[in-house]
């Protein structure tokens, strides 16, 4: 990338400011923008339901304890669904298109590692996400229901019988191509349907100006710090963005002191101590490069 002169120089108290703000944590949000602030802070991760609660409810006031339920199941205005890093998610319903979209750019199931890994090629993956596909049109299917459902509709016990195992792996490609999103569970029992028939129908967005949508969220909602995430993957996702508005600034590098190794004794810890979020021990005692978007 062409070197670009940094527009300001930050230093970490301003860094933690503007991200507080920018998630909502100096001004909560009334009830009534709960969708907003959903869709400002990139999603909420959900791998445990109340921890999803927990975010929102600390963002918007007067939120009542049915508040997210309600919206996921009875207005359909959150979804959930696997998103980033493979993990559990609740999405605007609206930005569902966008989020599938950007997530489609990634197959990591199409490497012959993946599929190694879990025991499975990519023409038995690309069967299963048919039947799945077509299992789901207009139903709400537990996961043994879904798996005995595949099983029929290719012909493959075996192949259902996959649907069954671990974390639910094989399903997120599904979920990646829009073809798969959570259902109200039945008891205790998680259940499955299709995002078109569930939210009513949706428009297929282009995967690469949903990923540019989506950078330029990510780098909304908080400034994006080369030596935190990883220098290599910052650098792709800014060639991703390409254009807009971004600038690039330099903060101020972080003083505090490394953790001690084993049977250490403690260190004294300054003020500033824990580091900030986005602080992490490679860019500590450096200068990293990072963007922001206005």
């Amino acid at each position: 990338m062409a070197a670009t002169t940094p527009a300001a120089t930050l230093g970490w108290d301003q860094v933690i400011a503007w991200r507080a703000a920018r998630h909502h944590l100096v001004e909560r949000a009334p009830a009534k923008a709960m969708l907003e602030v959903v869709a400002d802070v990139a999603g909420l991760h959900a791998q445990v339901m109340s921890s999803a609660e927990l975010t929102l409810s600390s963002r918007v006031d007067d939120l009542g304890p049915e508040a997210v339920g309600h919206a996921l199941w009875e207005e359909r205005s959150l979804v959930k669904t696997w998103a980033m890093r493979g993990t559990l998610h609740l999405l605007p319903a609206a930005e569902l298109p966008m989020w599938q979209g950007a997530l489609s750019t990634r197959r990591p199931w199409e490497s012959g590692a993946w599929q190694r890994g879990f025991g499975v090629t990519l023409a038995e993956l690309e069967r299963l996400n048919d039947a799945v596909a077509q299992a789901l049109d207009g139903q709400l299917l537990t996961r043994e229901e879904l798996a005995a459902r595949v099983g029929e509709l290719t012909g493959s016990p075996t192949l259902g019988d996959k649907l069954r195992e671990s974390w639910g792996v094989l399903l997120k490609p599904a979920a990646a191509l829009g073809l798969l999103c959570f259902a109200p569970s039945k008891g205790q029992q998680v259940r499955f349907t299709s995002p078109g028939t569930w939210l009513g129908g949706w428009a297929a967005r282009d995967p690469e100006e949903a990923m540019d949508e989506v950078t330029r969220r990510f780098l909304a909602a908080g400034l994006a710090v080369a030596g935190a995430a990883g220098r290599g993957r910052m650098e792709v996702v800014w060639r991703q963005e390409g254009k807009g508005r971004r600038v690039q600034v330099t903060i101020e590098p972080f003083a505090g002191p490394r953790p001690p190794g084993p049977g250490a004794p403690p260190r004294p810890r300054p003020s500033a101590w824990p580091p900030p979020p986005a602080a992490s021990w490679s860019c500590a005692g450096r200068t990293p490069s990072v963007w922001a978007w206005p």
